[in-house]
């Protein structure tokens, strides 16, 4: 897919959209998903599921979609699915998966309420490396839908390989981590991968698991803000 996605959010006349041949979306990178596409979720997971865009489809066993709540208030966007989401075609169910429920749960944040989970491309690459540029772009028009569809109050991406991949920021998630940006208007906090966390287990002062602790706690003051200012 060519390196220009359309935006998401570009207020031009759709009027003047050329017509989308579904048909053709899942098979070739060279058509872009354009915004506007899928009137459902479930719609675009269709696609997924026959999607031939990049050269990850032929080894993977399942599109891994999404899960939780569609109309959640806040998205979390992984790396790429592990062994385990390839083979059960859901998003961090592995041990990170675990984890990532367990920091949720600290706040009273509730998975299937109000989290949406997805990734920066859908199906596994091999040996669980990180995502080349051309599968990244190739997938990028379902991870917008999806933003589209969902429209969180807060995107939290986690690692340095989902904040390059949605805004193109380059710098280390060390550096980032914590601080909120905006990005097509949309509010979003880089946070630690859970399977960082995982391999850095100390819970002293200035660890990567206490950190996510200041992280997710300053995201669930964020979002009680965000919805108590629309509260009549």
């Amino acid at each position: 897919m060519a390196e220009e996605q359309i935006s998401l959010f570009n207020s031009g006349d759709e009027a003047a959209s050329p017509a989308v041949d579904f048909d053709s979306i899942p098979t070739t990178d060279t058509i872009p998903i354009l915004p506007g596409t899928y009137d459902t979720i479930e719609q675009l997971a269709g696609h997924c599921h026959q999607c031939q865009r990049c050269s990850l489809a032929p080894g993977r066993t399942h599109a891994v979609v999404g899960r939780g709540n569609p109309s959640a208030p806040i998205v979390i966007i992984g790396e790429g699915p592990g062994q385990q989401e390839d083979e059960q075609g859901l998003p961090f169910v592995g041990k990170s998966g675990q984890l990532l429920e367990k920091i949720l749960a600290s706040v009273r944040l509730d998975s299937s309420n109000d989290v949406y989970i997805c990734n920066i491309v859908k199906c596994r690459p091999p040996g669980n490396r990180v995502p080349s540029a051309e599968e990244m772009a190739a997938c990028k028009g379902y991870l917008l839908e999806q933003i589209r569809l969902i429209d969180p109050k807060i995107i939290l991406l986690t690692g340095a390989t989902a904040v390059k991949g949605l805004t193109g920021e380059k710098r280390g998630i060390t550096k980032i981590r914590g601080q909120w940006m905006e990005w097509q208007g949309r509010l979003c906090m880089p946070i630690f991968h859970p399977a960082y966390l995982l391999r850095n287990p100390s819970r002293e002062k200035g660890a990567p698991k206490w950190l996510m602790w200041q992280d997710i706690q300053a995201v669930k003051a964020k979002l009680d803000e965000l919805m108590a200012a629309e509260t009549p």
